[in-house]
């Protein structure tokens, strides 16, 4: 868990700009848009599939009904019902998609604030 106060800096994007943490997370999740997404994945060398899209989009989703980053449980649930893949199946497609894990790529790609809590892996 982080204790000191984060450095904010401004990520000019051609959708406009968009402030971000120390680690690139955005700060206001209301200001995401896909040209963050792109960003955030070319810098971390991933080209977006549909796949990754789908992920995003249920992780935007879930955060416009709830106000949270939902938890990666309910992620792999997607992908075990909407796709027929076991919970290990589920778990290699996470990692193989988002190879840094699920907070430090899918949340981030998603526009969420970096959590507090979680680790960032």
């Amino acid at each position: 868990m982080r204790t000191l106060p984060d450095k904010i800096s401004e990520l000019e994007l051609p959708s406009g700009a968009v402030n971000v943490d120390e680690a690139g997370y955005i700060t206001n999740p209301d200001l995401w848009t896909r040209d963050f997404a792109e960003h955030v994945a070319m810098n971390d060398g991933v080209e977006l599939t549909p796949d990754h899209w789908e992920i995003i989009d249920y992780i935007r989703d879930s955060y416009a009904e709830h106000r949270v980053a939902v938890d990666v449980r309910h992620v792999l649930k997607l992908a075990q019902n909407g796709l027929g893949m076991s919970k290990h199946e589920a778990k290699v497609r996470m990692l193989e998609l988002f190879p840094y894990g699920y907070v430090k790529q899918a949340v981030k790609m998603a526009g969420m604030k970096q959590p507090r809590a979680w680790s960032t892996g």
